[in-house]
């Protein structure tokens, strides 16, 4: 009875483990990158724009002016850009009283992230302000002094595009701050360390983004869900690469309840969904032309399928769970497949194993608190709301466009 589903289980671990491995080369890969930049001995001479969109942000952007004030870089290289993008608070005056220039942006058909960006941009190159490079911060973050430091000696070295280490801001406020410490501890910190080392490229995060001056006069900012990944995906098609710069970190406030992240979880699901299938059959093209030409891009553009493909964590540690259980309770197979109840059991094991090897590593490497590893102890209750929200998206119960994160209220 049932014994057709050892052999289905097989295949589904078969696949997590596949999954699981490339993320296990990451983890060995990343002890090996290099987490300091090397600062160049010349005084730094590159001016940066600090672009920061902003809509009903009067609460939290003041502390981030404030806080880019105080930057460790000369105050006459870098200029504070703030776009009030659809506002009904007092954004625009906060950004005023605390020093940075202002752009009140009103256009209730076009919200978003990526129009206010674009428009910001436009104003500024029509104005001729000048400026070497670009950097993108969203306004419920702060910056470490060093930022601009690091970035000015990566850009120096030759760097067009680079992240920074984009992190949560007062993680021990609550478990789902915890839990989301961990998630980006390895998807912010230790997937792009790993890829410096192998010859991938970072990503774009969303926040924490810098870019050479041209590069953003070719590349426009969409209005997709998840307009970084579409900028990332068209940056690589274009022959070029983001650099990680594991020590300019941003942190940047996370929702402190679940009901608060939903409206962003739902967000990135299904911009995750829309890029994937409008970008992999490109990719996977631009990985066979890179191949067969050998001008070694080919693993990057694959590991970029890759990021794609690959499921939430979330849903590999409910899927090696799940299928881990299946495994031991159910019967063995008659003869001659007895051996895939055995199998099974082992390849579950190894799954979860390899995901907590993962997980761990990426806690141990960002230094984590002890407030983040008690929160993991919730971490189940965050998967059964995680596989609930990706099957609403999945039915398109989920389909509003872009929606704000609720702030906290603390």
């Amino acid at each position: 009875m049932f014994t057709w589903l050892q052999p289905l289980a097989t295949v589904l671990l078969l696949i997590l483990a596949a999954c699981v491995a490339y993320l296990l080369l990451f983890t060995v890969a990343a002890q090996g990158a290099t987490r300091v930049t090397r600062l160049h001995a010349h005084p730094p001479t590159r001016r940066f724009l600090l672009l920061i969109p902003a809509h009903n942000e009067e609460t939290l952007l003041p502390a981030l002016v404030d806080n880019l004030q105080r930057m460790e870089y000369p105050a006459a290289l870098r200029v504070i850009h703030v776009v009030a993008d659809n506002c009904s608070d007092g954004t625009a005056a906060a950004a005023r009283a605390h020093g940075a220039q202002v752009h009140e942006r009103s256009d209730p058909a076009r919200r978003g992230k990526g129009y206010a960006l674009q428009w910001l941009l436009q104003r500024l190159w029509e104005a001729e302000e000048p400026h070497d490079a670009v950097v993108i911060l969203d306004a419920d973050s702060i910056v470490s002094p060093n930022f601009l430091r690091v970035m000015d000696s990566r850009l120096a070295r030759g760097e067009r595009v680079i992240q920074a280490h984009y992190a949560v801001r007062d993680a021990g406020q609550a478990w789902s701050a915890g839990l989301r410490y961990a998630a980006l501890a390895v998807l912010h910190y230790l997937r792009p360390q790993a890829r410096m080392v192998l010859g991938g490229s970072a990503g774009l995060k969303g926040n924490g983004m810098v870019f050479g001056a041209d590069i953003l006069r070719r590349h426009a900012w969409s209005a997709a869900l998840t307009e970084d990944i579409e900028l990332h995906m068209e940056l690589l098609l274009a022959g070029e690469r983001v650099t990680f710069a594991p020590d300019a970190v941003v942190k940047a406030e996370m929702p402190h309840t679940l009901a608060s992240a939903r409206t962003q979880n739902v967000r990135w699901e299904r911009g995750r969904w829309q890029m994937a299938r409008r970008y992999v059959p490109r990719l996977l093209r631009a990985a066979w032309a890179a191949r067969r030409e050998g001008n070694g891009r080919f693993f990057l553009l694959l590991d970029a399928v890759m990021e794609h493909l690959i499921p939430p964590f979330s849903l590999l540690a409910a899927g090696g769970a799940l299928l881990l259980g299946l495994a031991a309770l159910l019967p063995a197979p008659p003869a001659p497949w007895a051996f895939l109840k055995p199998l099974n059991v082992g390849l579950g094991t190894a799954v979860l194993l390899g995901q907590a090897l993962y997980l761990f590593s990426g806690l141990r490497m960002t230094r984590a608190p002890r407030s983040v590893y008690l929160a993991l102890l919730f971490a189940p209750v965050f998967v059964v709301w995680k596989l609930w929200l990706l099957s609403r998206v999945a039915l398109g119960r989920d389909r509003a466009g872009w929606v704000r994160t609720a702030r906290n209220q603390a």
